[in-house]
């Protein structure tokens, strides 16, 4: 592990910031273990850490992808378009997530198999995608939908839980097989610490990566459709700079920016940093702006951090020897 135990274990760390986050919630508000503010403390954000969870595995690859978001914006414009066009609202939804399937295509491909930087190319998938949707709906919000599907968003389907929350548990079950318990998983921590020693070794890069941007994609595209449900209109600037909170979740939840290292706990324990620190500064009527710049100072620490002790670890031994 290394480097200080990896900074004294950095799960553990997360698990004290959370324990006194926590703390300080309950002491400030009598609603805060309340099942409905445990409920609503992740469904204001369900949508960023359903794509967190994808992402993790996007990063521990060696790679990133700015334009989830994006595709999420995409995905509710593209139902609302077709749905308006006269389309059953089923049909809008499976084209939405074929849609997302494409953008995944298109990362993928001009990442795996033409060499461009991942950031390079999801960043123009960014503005990219977000134009396609602004173009869709222009300036309008487009509503009216079948209550069903309203219902999918805003209605507790499982005991007090939305069908978005049962979705999450699941995929991070999922997830944590995959990443921890499967041959896909350890190809993906092989090519984030070393991606010629994995060519080498005969390993499909570029098929797998095709897979997890893909994955990505169509991931963005469902929580893209359940923030719709959730909202009950749609907007071209759906999603705008939700990239923000979803690296933040998994970059504090101590996964290198570089590739190689971190695990789905860390991710998990800084999801719930992250929600109740949200919770407890609307509890406490802290602006959306104040909010936003708090989430954006974890995002420097997260990186900020390690890198030091990394550093600090390396100039130390040079001591030593």
């Amino acid at each position: 592990m290394n480097i200080r135990a990896r900074l004294l274990r950095w799960e553990t760390l997360l698990l004290a910031m959370l324990v006194v986050i926590a703390g300080l919630n309950i002491a400030y508000s009598p609603f805060y273990l309340g099942v409905g503010n445990i409920v609503n403390l992740f469904q204001l954000s369900i949508e960023k850490i359903i794509v967190a969870l994808i992402m993790t595995l996007i990063i521990i690859c060696g790679e990133i992808d700015l334009s989830v978001a994006s595709v999420m914006g995409l995905a509710s414009c593209v139902t609302a378009w077709l749905f308006q066009m006269g389309w059953p609202m089923p049909w809008a939804l499976v084209a939405a997530l074929a849609v997302g399937g494409v953008a995944g295509l298109i990362n993928g491909f001009w990442t795996a198999y033409v060499g461009l930087p991942s950031l390079a190319v999801t960043l123009a998938g960014l503005i990219g995608y977000r134009g396609v949707a602004r173009i869709l709906v222009e300036d309008r919000a487009i509503g009216g939908y079948p209550l069903w599907f309203n219902n999918l968003g805003q209605q507790p389907q499982f005991g007090p839980l939305t069908i978005s929350i049962v979705i999450f548990l699941a995929m991070f079950a999922i997830m944590a097989v995959v990443l921890h318990r499967s041959a896909l998983g350890r190809l993906v921590y092989v090519m984030g610490n070393n991606l010629q020693a994995a060519r080498y070794s005969g390993v499909r890069v570029r098929r797998v990566k095709l897979l997890l941007f893909v994955a990505s994609s169509m991931i963005a595209a469902l929580a893209g459709l359940l923030y719709a449900a959730r909202l009950g209109s749609v907007r071209g600037d759906m999603a705008q700079g939700f990239e923000l909170d979803v690296i933040t979740m998994v970059l504090l939840g101590g996964v290198s920016i570089f590739g190689g290292s971190g695990n789905l706990l860390g991710v998990g324990l800084s999801i719930l940093v992250i929600l109740n620190l949200r919770n407890g500064m609307g509890l406490a009527d802290i602006t959306g702006n104040t909010q936003t710049s708090v989430i954006g100072a974890l995002l420097i620490l997260s990186v900020l951090v390690p890198n030091m002790a990394r550093m600090i670890h390396t100039r130390w031994k040079g001591r030593e020897t």
